[in-house]
C-alpha cells in the first residue's frame, strides 16, 4: 500500500529508483536497445513488488547556452517503482530481481542509479 501523502491533493508517496544507463563497450546503441525492450523489459515483469517500469528512450539532447553541459554518455534512463523503501528492499532480495540485475550485467556497461523522491509542481 502506498504511504498517503500528508498535503491534500498529493499524489501518494512512492519510491523510485532511476539508472542511467550506459551500454557495453562492444555493443552498438541499437543492440543494446533491442536486448532492453526485448530481453530485458519481459524480465522486470515479474519482480514482485515492482508497481512501474519505465524504460526512456533518448530521442534528443537538449542544451542551453546559459549554463555549461554536464558530460554524460548514456544510452536509456530506466525507473523502477516502488510502494515504499520496504517493497525495494523485499525485491531486491528476490530471484527475480537476481535476474532482472543478471541480464542487466550482460548489455549495461556503466549505471549511475539514484532513489528518489517526486514533488509534482504542475501535472500530476
Amino acid at each position: 500500500m502506498a504511504h498517503i501523502s500528508p498535503n491534500r491533493g498529493e499524489m501518494p508517496i512512492m519510491v523510485k529508483t532511476i539508472g542511467l544507463l550506459t551500454r557495453k563497450d562492444a555493443w552498438t546503441h541499437e543492440q543494446f536497445m533491442k536486448h532492453w525492450v526485448e530481453i530485458h523489459a519481459p524480465l522486470a515483469l515479474a519482480v514482485p513488488g515492482l508497481r512501474r517500469y519505465v524504460q526512456n528512450h533518448i530521442q534528443a539532447e537538449r542544451t542551453r547556452a546559459d549554463i555549461t553541459e554536464t558530460t554524460v554518455e548514456i544510452d536509456g534512463i530506466a525507473e523502477l517503482w516502488f510502494d515504499d523503501q520496504a517493497a525495494l528492499e523485499a525485491a531486491a532480495r528476490t530471484p527475480e530481481m537476481k535476474a532482472l540485475h543478471a541480464d542487466g550485467a550482460k548489455f549495461i556497461g556503466r549505471i549511475k542509479s539514484y532513489v528518489v523522491e517526486e514533488k509534482f509542481i504542475v501535472g500530476s
